[in-house]
């Protein structure tokens, strides 16, 4: 299955430089959060293949102009071809904005899951919008991965850990793909494609 991951930056070479064959081959594809809805829903329009989305901090613009076409994933399990993907959007509360999450309430989200995850069998892809907790983040309070992403990985031990918010122009903290134990971990910023 090959899977384009999107996050933080609409991509201009799907966007700006679009053509349909472009999209040839690619069987799902994700958002990691704080893309355009426009810009999901410019993908919709051409691809024939579900796109699914969770928040970003900076989505609140979803709530009245949500992605059309698009199929959101915060807080739920969506299945594909077999493939489980659970969605966890949203970063650290920093200034008590729209899905922005103490660690506290980002437990509470995942412990509402777990019923699904039981349902389901398990977790294949974790998709979130924040790094996990000294994975990928950053030492900002914005940028801070959650802890309880590290107990999902540890107990689920997905394939597949996509996230976004830790934009490459941050430097030094910015990790494109590493490994958590057997759980391939992808920061999904701007564009990156990804065979499963």
């Amino acid at each position: 299955m090959k899977i384009l991951l999107l996050a933080d930056e609409e991509s201009r070479y799907y966007w700006d430089f679009f053509e349909k064959s472009k999209l040839e081959g690619i069987d799902l594809i994700i958002s990691c959060g704080d893309l355009a809805p426009q810009f999901l829903s410019f993908l919709a329009t051409f691809a024939k293949v579900p796109i699914l989305y969770v928040h970003g901090n900076h989505d609140y613009c979803y709530d009245e102009t949500p992605p059309d076409g698009c199929i959101c994933i915060d807080d739920d399990i969506y299945v594909h071809e077999g493939v489980r993907i659970m969605g966890l959007g949203g970063s650290m509360c920093y200034n008590n904005g729209t899905y922005q999450y103490t660690e506290q309430e980002m437990v509470k989200r995942y412990k509402k899951l777990r019923r699904k995850i039981r349902k389901n069998g398990g977790v294949d892809i974790l998709i979130t919008h924040s790094p996990a907790y000294h994975l990928h983040d950053s030492s900002d309070l914005p940028h801070t991965g959650f802890k309880v992403f590290l107990d999902i990985l540890d107990e689920q031990k997905p394939m597949l850990f996509a996230h976004g918010h830790v934009h490459i122009n941050y430097g030094r903290d910015f990790k494109r793909e590493s490994m958590y134990n057997e759980t391939r971990v992808i920061n999904a910023y701007e564009k990156y494609l990804i065979e499963i």
